[in-house]
């Protein structure tokens, strides 16, 4: 998706001998960006830096589908780990996240395609239907009602797309364009005053205090530094085996404005099935379909230098997907296609903290596939524990020790085949409605916690 924006702006120079800031950023993404404009507006005079690998935003948040979800469908987990009361607010939160989103590109005059479409969580099978029920009753016991449930024909009422049975619609949920709010982000990070440097890898993290940020051509000293690296943070070993890698694979088709006509799909909603490898698909400011599926490539070891540039290989699958919910004659064809990581904790949920025995070392990631809220709320916690402030987010149950729950190299590799595998099956199985066998049931249950997850276990 960053790739089609015309106007990228003037690349940054690369990091080139000692530079010094009070803080250094590694990773230049929606979570370093906003942490960094959070963090220079509560102190101005702090001399802040990031350092980007590639350009901001040739990650995982240039990549990504544009679906701003809020995180009832987490509301499980994040009481499980945080409270009650924390869940609920953290949830509230995220609901929150999508107005500041919106209200900050207001602000700043750069347009990021912002549209309240609304998110249809379907069925696309009957092994799908009601999936969204142990979710809607767990909110509603907390006195949360944010899905309208609906049936086939209140879908049909919603949008033309034959394919899908029913669904729950929560109507607070947004589109938007990915790579246009993180350029908006680095406009505004430039502008005051934050120093960025792109096309500048971390070679070496130098644990200390003050801490030194190596890279290949210079150094940065700095007083503290946070890690927004996203599913390149296993370079690290202290986060190395907390998060699970693998690939989302998107396509967008050339305008249709015909075929949104004929289906009233201009507007929206977001439609998602309730696979356990999620597909989606959405409309576009410019009459386009975007459209993506989860589940895709697996890196050995840590990602390194390794960026998943080009085509994805499933385009077939995507269009497959696609297919699902409007039929085999949709007639549309994509175009352009792309994939970028996922960094996938056990529970679904992203996690905050120092390193262990290094408190001026905060990392932040495993966003799960629902980063564009995340990170927003991500920034208001990184905030927080850089600047030590006592508050709600700096003793969110988000701040939370990394577990170990991936084994190390090559049983991580093999066995996250094997498991991708079986939920591929387990998958394909319950769309023509037939049983998986004890074994891929087994190995699908072992899947982290992706938009949707129910338990921290």
């Amino acid at each position: 998706m960053l790739r089609e924006v015309a106007d990228l702006g003037h690349v940054c120079p690369r990091l080139e001998g000692e530079h010094r800031a009070d803080l250094c950023i590694v990773g230049g993404g929606y979570l370093g960006l906003w942490t960094a404009l959070e963090i220079k507006a509560a102190e101005p005079a702090l001399e802040i830096c990031i350092v980007e690998a590639d350009i901001c935003g040739g990650g995982a948040s240039g990549r990504n589908s544009g679906m701003a979800l809020p995180w009832w469908t987490k509301i499980e987990a994040l009481i499980a780990q945080c409270s009650t009361q924390e869940g609920l607010r953290l949830a509230n939160a995220s609901v929150a996240a999508i107005d500041e989103i919106t209200a900050f590109a207001d602000a700043h005059k750069f347009d990021i395609e912002f549209a309240r479409t609304g998110w249809l969580w379907g069925s696309t099978s009957p092994r799908e239907d009601g999936r969204w029920a142990g979710i809607i009753e767990a909110l509603e016991r907390h006195g949360q009602a944010p899905f309208t449930e609906l049936d086939r024909s209140d879908v049909q009422a919603l949008v033309d797309a034959p394919g899908f049975r029913g669904g729950a619609l929560d109507g607070a949920c947004a589109t938007l364009h990915p790579a246009k709010l993180v350029r908006g982000l680095r406009r505004v990070a430039l502008e005051r005053g934050i120093t960025i440097f792109e096309d500048t890898a971390m070679t070496n993290l130098r644990r200390g205090n003050p801490a030194l940020v190596e890279t290949d051509a210079g150094q940065v000293l700095a007083r503290r530094v946070v890690l927004a690296m996203n599913a390149w943070s296993t370079a690290l070993p202290e986060l190395d085996r907390g998060i699970f890698i693998l690939t989302s694979d998107d396509a967008v088709s050339d305008p249709v404005p015909e075929f949104m006509e004929q289906h009233r799909w201009a507007n929206g909603p977001i439609l998602t099935d309730s696979a356990v490898f999620v597909s989606g698909y959405r409309p576009m400011a410019n009459g386009r379909v975007s459209a993506g599926v989860s589940g895709g490539a697996i890196a050995f070891g840590h990602l390194g230098r390794t960026r998943w540039e080009g085509a994805t290989p499933r385009e077939g699958d995507i269009a497959a997907a696609f297919a699902r919910g409007f039929g085999e004659g949709h007639g549309i064809t994509f175009r352009h296609s792309w994939r970028g990581p996922i960094d996938r904790t056990r529970s679904g949920l992203p996690l905050f903290g120092p390193l262990p025995g290094h408190p001026n070392i905060h990392y932040g990631y495993g966003f799960s596939g629902n980063g564009i809220v995340g990170c927003r709320i991500g920034a208001q916690i990184m905030t927080s524990l850089v600047l030590e402030r006592d508050d709600v987010w700096s003793n969110s149950g988000l701040v939370h020790p990394v577990e170990p729950w991936m084994p190390r190299e090559p049983i991580r590799y093999i066995g996250a085949h094997m498991v991708r595998q079986a939920i591929r099956r387990q998958d394909h199985l319950d769309r023509l409605d037939r049983d998986a066998g004890p074994i891929t049931r087994k190995l699908a249950s072992l899947a982290p916690g992706g938009i949707v997850t129910t338990t921290t276990d």
